[in-house]
């Protein structure tokens, strides 16, 4: 897994929770939406759903759409502990909100390519000049029927808007250990037996041999094509099924935090709370006192 998460947000926008969001997300407003890594050098709409024509325009060419990077490198520094919203040289607003699981950044689900306040003429016809200075094949007209149909939020519907991807992103960090166990992509034969294995032995003293020899692979065969396809390393997934196990033996009130941590294979608590606060932002007594009481 990389440091800024990315294994975390592929798993995540790979899911069919996020794509069925997703999807309601562009049919009750009207606009992208994106979930992308802490790290991403890319235009965050290009070629998605409900992309802004005028935004489309300026990603044809590089000396038009570095603004946009500038603006995207800007909102990810700004939007690491809250959402933030930023205004781009055309005059349309972008927002991220972060995704962090418990102090760790991994991510940010972005919307924008919208206006808070209507457009004036003179605003277009000095943006217009300074594009078509740079040599673009825009025709005048194209480009001004799409920067004029550009969506115009008024301040009450874009902070429902980032209320609404707010309450997403804590779902979404909540649910993210879930998530990367229970992939849901097609998987070789091998892996698929791998997870069953460790399913049904997570509590014993598993190791990478144990599992290999289990599905008939050597170990390094083995540990090559379950990370291509999971993409964490072994003992990485083993400490996730382990730590979902553990959140469900948590609502059993009468089972100490010791004994739960012992049954799921830890032979030691305090490596136990150190691994579970990695994965879930939160020490198992944390994540025990925010359960619903029965």
């Amino acid at each position: 897994m990389t440091s800024n998460g990315k294994s975390i947000v592929d798993a995540l926008g790979s899911s069919k929770l996020y794509q069925d969001y997703c999807r309601a997300f562009n049919d009750l407003t009207g606009l992208p939406l994106t979930l992308r890594p802490v790290e991403s050098w890319q235009l965050p709409y290009h070629g998605k759903r409900n992309e802004n024509a005028y935004c489309a325009m300026m990603a044809l060419k590089s000396s038009t759409c570095a603004s946009c990077l500038q603006t995207q490198q800007s909102l990810s520094e700004r939007a690491t502990k809250e959402a933030r919203t930023m205004t781009c040289s055309s005059g349309l607003s972008e927002t991220a909100v972060p995704i962090r699981i418990g102090e760790r950044l991994v991510g940010f689900l972005q919307t924008g390519q919208v206006f808070r306040r209507k457009p004036t003429a003179g605003q277009f016809d000095r943006l217009a000049r300074q594009v078509m200075s740079l040599g673009t094949p825009l025709s005048p007209d194209d480009l001004k029927r799409a920067y004029f149909g550009t969506r115009v939020l008024s301040s009450k519907e874009h902070e429902g808007i980032v209320r609404m991807l707010s309450v997403f992103s804590q779902h979404l960090a909540m649910v993210s250990n879930q998530l990367v166990v229970r992939q849901e992509h097609p998987e070789p034969a091998m892996v698929s037996r791998a997870k069953e294995f460790i399913e049904d032995h997570q509590a014993e003293d598993l190791s990478l041999t144990d599992v290999a020899r289990a599905v008939n692979a050597s170990t390094f065969y083995f540990c090559k094509v379950f990370k291509k396809s999971t993409g964490i390393n072994f003992t990485d997934y083993v400490s996730r099924v382990r730590i979902e196990k553990a959140k469900n033996l948590a609502l059993n009130p009468n089972l100490r935090i010791s004994e739960i941590a012992f049954e799921i294979g830890f032979q030691s608590l305090t490596h136990f709370n150190r691994v579970f606060k990695r994965i879930t932002g939160m020490s198992p007594t944390q994540y025990r006192a925010q359960l619903p009481s029965s």
